[in-house]
C-alpha cells in the first residue's frame, strides 16, 4: 500500500493518529507533499514510515527545505507519480507539471482541501491535511495495487471515506 499525506504543520512530531498513523506504519511507501514545518515533524515521519518520499512546502523551515527537494518523481507498482507541494495556476499548472514528468498521477498539497481531479490522461490528488485541515475535512490517501494500476481511497483519519478513485497507467 502507498499512503499519501501533506500539510502536517507540526512543531513537534508527525501529528498522525488513528487510521492514518496505522496506515503510515503499514505502508510499503509514503509520499508527503510538503509543509512538515519543522525538522522534528520530518524526523518523526522517517521514524514511522519505512520508505518516505517527501518534498518541501512553502511553510517549511529552512532546516527542512535544505533536506528536501521542491519536487520529485516516484515509481510505485508501474505508476509514475509526480510530487510537488503547490503549483501556481491550479489544475492546469499541475496537469502540465504531470505531463512534463511523464506522470500518471500528480500529488500536491497546500490547500488543505482533500480531493481528486481527473485531468485528461492523468489524475490530480490532493490528500488534504491529516492534522491541520483549516476548515476542510482532514484527509490522507491510501492507494492499493491492483492488476492494472492502483485503487485509491481518500479518507479522514477516523477512517471515513471521502472519495474513491483509480489510477491506470
Amino acid at each position: 500500500m502507498l499512503v499519501v499525506c501533506s500539510d502536517t504543520h507540526s512543531r513537534e512530531g508527525h501529528a498522525l493518529d488513528g487510521r492514518t498513523l496505522d496506515a503510515v506504519r503499514e505502508a510499503d511507501a509514503v509520499i508527503h507533499a510538503g509543509d512538515f514545518t519543522s525538522p522534528s515533524a520530518l524526523d518523526a515521519f522517517h521514524e514511522v514510515a519505512d520508505r518516505l518520499y517527501p518534498v518541501h512546502g512553502n511553510a517549511d523551515s529552512m532546516a527542512v527545505r535544505d533536506r528536501l527537494p521542491t519536487a520529485r518523481t516516484v515509481e510505485y507498482e508501474s505508476v509514475r507519480i509526480a510530487v510537488t507541494h503547490r503549483q501556481d495556476g491550479g489544475p492546469t499548472a499541475l496537469s502540465l507539471f504531470g505531463r512534463q514528468n511523464g506522470a500518471d498521477l500528480v500529488v500536491s498539497g497546500h490547500t488543505h482541501d482533500p480531493g481528486v481531479v481527473e485531468a485528461e490522461e492523468l489524475t490530480l490528488l490532493n490528500p488534504g491535511s491529516h492534522a491541520q485541515p483549516r476548515g476542510n475535512r482532514p484527509g490522507y490517501a491510501e492507494l492499493v495495487p491492483v492488476d492494472d494500476g492502483l485503487d485509491g481511497t481518500l479518507l479522514q483519519p477516523d477512517g471515513t471515506v471521502i472519495e474513491e478513485f483509480t489510477i491506470r497507467p
